[in-house]
């Protein structure tokens, strides 16, 4: 099976990783980006096939995965498009651009209609990503199959509709944001209680690691856990009285929903030309 893949940066290359790991063939994987930096560096770290540009990678591949910026991506698969509209071989697209709809996709690709969209988050980069796909009508039950092995290869996935992939994005693929975020307060608690910054890290990355790995363990909500670590007047009970007060869960609440709808019109502003 051929692959080729349509840029070679961060997440390319963590899909790469992890697709190799995972006994894809690295004969099989090609690359195509215009940096000789990049393609020195997969070419030595996997030993991928790398292009600078589509004259030398394979004309019509198994799967197409579209890895660069959605502003460039227009231009970036012309070349692409007709190669794909005359081979009577059904091409696989798979895209991790985010805010590109499919019909755009579709459209920019001479009317090519096997596209899987994709929304992975940053964890990917260390394998621990979660990724939301969605399918057009005409990708085949075996083709979610290998779209969902190659993003497999960098974490878990869920699949859902094209409609509530920006919600997706609001949810996993802003959330480590909002993750740091709240280390980052927790640091700042930490300093201002006089703990070095070294201390202040360990102790706010590994409490939400060890909650993360908790709560995944667990069968029960988040909110069960949530009380049972909340005696009443206590000391918990006073931080979460506070934090409700400063509006923190309704702020995270209110800032996926402004991220999706961002999302939205993102998609628009993008998918127009």
């Amino acid at each position: 099976m051929k692959i080729l893949f349509l840029g070679g940066g961060n997440m390319a290359n963590a899909l790469i990783g992890g697709m190799v790991k995972q006994g894809f063939a690295a004969t099989d994987i090609h690359v195509i980006d215009p940096s000789p930096e990049q393609r020195e560096r997969l070419r030595t770290t996997y030993t991928v096939n790398c292009h600078a540009d589509a004259k030398s990678a394979p004309a019509v591949p198994d799967v197409l995965v579209l890895a660069v910026k959605p502003q460039q991506m227009k231009d970036a698969v012309a070349p692409l498009a007709g190669q794909l509209a005359a081979s009577e071989r059904q091409t696989l697209v798979i895209s991790i651009a985010a805010g590109l709809d499919m019909a755009a996709l579709s459209r920019w690709l001479g009317g090519h209609r096997k596209i899987v969209r994709c929304m992975p988050n940053t964890p990917a980069l260390i394998g621990a990503g979660i990724t939301g796909l969605c399918a057009l009508p005409e990708v085949t039950g075996s083709e979610r199959e290998i779209a969902d092995r190659v993003l497999k290869a960098v974490g878990t996935t869920v699949w859902t509709e094209e409609d509530k992939i920006d919600a997706v994005t609001a949810v996993s693929g802003s959330g480590p944001a909002y993750v740091f975020l709240f280390i980052e307060a927790l640091q700042q608690a930490a300093a201002e209680f006089g703990f070095t910054p070294e201390q202040g890290r360990q102790l706010a990355i590994e409490t939400v690691q060890g909650a993360a790995a908790l709560a995944a363990q667990s069968e029960e909500p988040a909110s069960i856990l949530r009380e049972r670590v909340t005696s009443k007047g206590g000391t918990t009970e006073a931080a979460l009285k506070t934090m409700a007060e400063r509006g923190v869960k309704d702020g995270i609440v209110a800032g996926c929903h402004a991220a999706a709808a961002r999302g939205r019109e993102l998609g628009k502003l993008l998918g127009a030309a």
